[in-house]
């Protein structure tokens, strides 16, 4: 089987976005691959954050990803912290990057903008995100446009080590997440859905209530013709809907849009599907909330097994470049 590995941040609530965009597709992945994915903890100290938050995060990020249908006996899911050859590798592969090539990471050049100092941490993560990939002999990594590049670094860095030390990672590919993988900002099409992003009517929360999502929708910007049809270009927040609808639905856009005359109508069957969508994991994740141990112990089972394939590749990239090994 194929092996997949992807992680998230524990940086809050998940949203539909989040659900949509990664999270179902990795329930999918579980069916035909040998998935492994993490709580990137460790990614989250790159930002100010209070240590309870962190730790609080972290725990809902896993209940999170076992109550949208992730299977522990048909996929590891641990914490990336929890497995120590993470940072051990990411030094050995700072040292097989360049400035240059850090320098040139979008997203660092984003998040750095007008700000006098900012963490190192920012500007070598990257490297740390390659580690989480090589360790575990990835060859697919699902990953949306934003996070293309960085998969590019570790593929990069990669054939560079090889390249030096003699064959010891797998050169992953990237597995593009198909329909609605970019789910956009109800009130602000232009943007991507984000919990990062200030936008309470924009966002809709993988546990928002009913009523919450309802609201939401019918709150949602479209424009001012009155047809409904699918234009990501001219109708971007009516787009946006129907990309929600045929995602709900498995459909396609451009089929769901051919039932409708009236945007009302629309935003209210938007919302039922939605809402039907995400009952399921808002009841286990209930469940979950009263079961914290059995959490723990998936969380335990999954950095165990993932630490038995992370120790042999470093072991492997430890000892081709040159570091005596252990007695």
């Amino acid at each position: 089987m194929t092996r997949v590995l992807s992680g998230i941040a524990p940086s809050g609530d998940f949203t539909l976005g989040n659900y949509l965009g990664a999270l179902k597709h990795w329930v999918t992945f579980q069916d035909d691959n040998d998935a492994f994915y993490c709580v990137v903890d460790l990614h989250a100290l790159t930002n100010e954050i209070d240590p309870q938050v962190l730790r609080r995060n972290s725990l809902d990020a896993a209940i999170n990803l076992l109550a949208v249908g992730l299977d522990p006996r048909r996929s590891t899911v641990f914490v990336q912290s929890h497995v120590p050859e993470h940072t051990r590798l990411t030094w050995l592969l700072e040292c097989t990057a360049t400035v240059g090539e850090l320098s040139r990471m979008t997203q660092f050049k984003e998040k750095s903008e007008g700000h006098e100092t900012v963490r190192a941490g920012l500007f070598t993560y990257p490297v740390l995100m390659a580690a989480d990939i090589l360790l575990y002999a990835a060859e697919a990594v699902p990953v949306g446009d934003d996070q293309r590049q960085h998969l590019e670094l570790a593929r990069t860095l990669a054939v560079r080590f090889n390249n030096r030390y003699g064959e010891t990672f797998t050169v992953p590919d990237a597995a593009i997440p198909g329909a609605a993988a970019r789910v956009m900002d109800l009130q602000h099409p232009e943007r991507k859905m984000s919990k990062s992003v200030d936008s309470p009517l924009g966002t809709i929360g993988l546990l928002d209530s009913p009523e919450e999502i309802t609201r939401k929708i019918r709150k949602a910007v479209t424009d001012t013709d009155g047809e409904v049809r699918y234009d990501r270009v001219a109708k971007p927040g009516l787009a946006n809907l129907l990309d929600l609808l045929a995602a709900a639905t498995d459909g396609t856009p451009q089929e769901v849009a051919k039932g409708y005359t009236r945007y009302g109508d629309l935003k209210k069957d938007v919302a039922e599907a939605l809402n039907e969508l995400l009952r399921p994991v808002r009841e286990r994740r209930a469940e979950l909330e009263r079961d914290l141990s059995y959490v723990g112990s998936v969380l335990a089972e999954g950095a165990s097994r993932a630490h038995g394939v992370a120790k042999l590749t470093y072991a492997r990239a430890a000892d081709a470049v040159g570091l005596l090994p252990p007695s």
